[in-house]
């Protein structure tokens, strides 16, 4: 307007120039008037629209997702189910027990599904008496030291909060766990307890799995006795023999776009090719080997120092955390399977579940070929469990074989103690087994459908992120053996890892990974006294230990006193981090490096027992300066023996009897003073 109003101020303007100006002033202020009206009014229908719209976009989410699954209620009552079979796994043994079992109902006449229990509410456990003949069965797996599994810890959360009333409700446990390990089936004992204490019936005793011992024969044996029991309480009979019945259907792709195929992705088609964070178990992160190096001098195993750049993953972790990797198992195993059973490998395609509603669509991502499947997706290394047998043997065309295999699979004391013999302590795979059964060949997709998937291996992690925030270190041994039939197994994983090449373009230095918290944590106080126990390559996450703690010192922060008990086989062949050590003894860091050779002199010497021969000065930390105690390595033989030995110390120098000792390491352990982060 000022621009519009300039000329108006001419002296020498005449009136009629003046009055024309003045209506064309009006008739332009008229024009501009009614194109803003017009235009706010348009700008307000369509804005109106939008707003009427929005209402409806809630509507269309809510109609599209999958409300309903939440309630598995409303699930088996829609597919006619009476028993639903929960299961807590992290390395898929408790899901493959789960689906086992619900497989099994069918030969009473009843109709299982085995459900995850992050899918689903399990408030509505309280509603399955609903539901006539139902029965609620828990197969529950305890990871690391008691604690519930990723899958399991809302419904253990639920489990402790709950004040639910489920006197409807009918269930039975089995717990999934390792004697090694200081709270052994503690997952399955505690939901066997606490549902009970919610006034659940317990219908069958709480079963306990060791894997330690015969975890397949700990099932079998429970299992044979847990239906009859059901049987007794619902008044039903066995319909007839185990039959083999097939859960999903095959479909050869012939013209497939292969943009659609999956490679070996965990979850998401091309998340591989395009990367987006988060990254976890089902979107992992493919991080580049920057360095691998032999640590080991001599010997003949191969100890090694990985490290995985994660720079641009937005991957955060703490010392003492875990790292898992997917690994893939050896080209040369997958092809030999796909010679045996004269299949063409890159053949495309996908096993469709035949029950339609059920949330497991596939067994493995689908559609993807033979060779991707038996590479990426399934365990072909590991000795395969009775079930696969059983199911296998219908495929033999020799009359002793098929009877060999029925029988190995039967619950007979005869068929356990075979299965033990030839297929477990001979630690045949599944390679083996057509090997040395000529008539065996059955269909490749049978074969994929029965495999357990391959699973990700965690690794303590070797470093501090304070010191290397975009790097994660790995410290592994490779597993190599050679079997009672006289043939060379190797562990999938540190193989797999042992040929990552870094500075290499492609494949061969990418490493699909994801980290897993852990409560294998440093004190809150950097000058808590720290006593770290770790031989062999359970030095691991006290490299990172340390490094934080030469950091905090760096930072000018007070840091403890800081000691290591590290074993090895010999000084010259597989002191591991040697040079490391040293540096952080030097520095002052590393306040007591203590180091025993266990095979460099007649009598065998090991962490306990200079454990032992310090034993005062342990005494003093431990009691006088409040010290936290880690123990990283063997469960089976090393943790145990090194609890034995805190125990004497505790004993000796705190005038306690054998069971006051035993209390007071207990009470450490609870207050987070004696940390674990063990294996077996």
């Amino acid at each position: 307007l000022t621009a519009m109003g300039e000329p108006s101020m001419d002296p020498a303007m005449s009136a009629a120039d003046s009055t024309a100006q003045q209506d064309s002033l009006f008739s332009m202020m008229d024009v501009f008037l009614i194109s803003l009206i017009t235009g706010l009014f348009t700008y307000w229908f369509f804005f109106r629209k939008k707003k009427e719209e929005v209402p409806d976009l809630p509507k269309m989410q809510t109609v599209a997702a999958p409300v309903r699954d939440s309630s598995f209620i409303e699930k088996m009552k829609k597919t006619g189910r009476n028993i639903v079979v929960f299961y807590g796994s992290q390395t898929g043994t408790a899901e493959e027990f789960a689906n086992r079992l619900s497989k099994d109902a069918h030969r009473y006449g009843l109709r299982g599904m085995a459900a995850d229990p992050e899918e689903y509410d399990l408030s509505d456990l309280s509603r399955l008496s609903e539901i006539d003949k139902s029965l609620a069965v828990f197969c529950m797996a305890t990871y690391g030291e008691g604690d519930p599994t990723d899958n399991a810890q809302d419904f253990y959360d639920w489990l402790q909060e709950a004040d639910a009333d489920l006197s409807g409700l009918r269930f039975a446990v089995f717990g999934l766990g390792n004697k090694t390990y200081e709270h052994f089936n503690a997952m399955g004992k505690y939901v066997d307890k606490r549902l009970e204490e919610l006034g659940a019936q317990r219908i069958f005793e709480l079963g306990l799995g060791d894997d330690d011992g015969n975890l397949e024969e700990d099932f079998i044996t429970w299992r044979e006795q847990f239906w009859p029991a059901v049987c007794e309480h619902f008044g039903v009979e066995a319909t007839g023999e185990e039959s083999s019945i097939r859960q999903y259907e095959l479909v050869v792709h012939t013209d497939v776009n292969m943009n659609k195929v999956y490679t070996g992705e965990m979850g998401r088609l091309k998340s591989y090719e395009n990367q987006k964070p988060p990254f976890d178990a089902k979107n992992p992160f493919l991080a580049q080997v920057t360095e691998n190096r032999k640590l080991n001098e001599g010997g003949e195993r191969h100890l090694m120092h990985l490290e995985l750049d994660i720079s641009n993953s937005k991957i955060r972790y703490e010392s003492g955390d875990h790292v898992a990797v997917y690994p893939a198992n050896d080209s040369s195993l997958v092809n030999q399977i796909g010679e045996i059973l004269g299949t063409d490998l890159d053949t495309v395609m996908s096993l469709n579940n035949l029950d339609e509603e059920s949330n497991k669509k596939h067994p493995f991502p689908c559609p993807t070929s033979y060779r991707t499947a038996l590479t990426y997706y399934l365990d072909i290394t590991n000795p395969p469990r009775t079930n696969v047998l059983y199911e296998l043997a219908q495929y033999a065309m020799d009359a002793g074989e098929q009877e060999r295999l029925r029988k190995m699979a039967s619950s007979a004391a005869e068929g356990k103690a075979l299965y033990l013999s030839w297929v477990v302590e001979a630690r045949r795979n599944i390679l083996a087994i057509l090997q040395d059964m000529p008539s065996l060949r059955p269909p490749i997709d049978h074969l994929c459908e029965l495999l357990p998937r391959l699973q990700a291996r965690y690794y303590s992690i070797a470093s501090s992120s304070k010191v290397h925030p975009n790097s994660i270190h790995i410290c592994a041994v490779t597993v190599e053996y050679e079997t009672k039939t006289g043939r060379l197994n190797k562990g999938v994983a540190t193989n797999w890892l042992k040929n990552k090449v870094p500075d290499q373009n492609g494949s061969s230095s990418l490493v699909p990974m994801y980290v897993r918290k852990s409560q294998f944590r440093l004190p809150f106080k950097p000058s808590t006294p720290v006593i770290m126990i770790g031989p062999g390559t359970g030095i691991a996450p006290f490299i990172g230990f340390i490094q934080e703690r030469a950091w905090l010192k760096q930072q000018g922060k007070e840091v403890g006193e800081t000691v290591l008990y590290y074993g090895c086989r010999r000084e010259h062949e597989d002191y591991l981090y040697r040079e490391e050590l040293a540096r952080f003894q030097k520095e002052g860091v590393l306040t007591q490096l203590n180091v025993a050779f266990s095979r460099d002199q007649a009598e065998k010497v090991y962490v306990q027992h200079l454990l032992k021969k310090n034993k005062e000065n342990v005494w003093k930390l431990v009691n006088e300066g409040m010290a936290h105690i880690y123990v990283c390595g063997d469960a089976r033989n090393m943790a145990r023996d090194v609890q034995n030995t805190f125990y004497e110390i505790v004993s000796e120098f705190g005038n306690m009897s054998q069971s006051q000792a035993v209390d007071y390491v207990k009470k450490l352990m609870t207050k987070g003073r004696y940390s674990l982060d063990v294996w077996s």
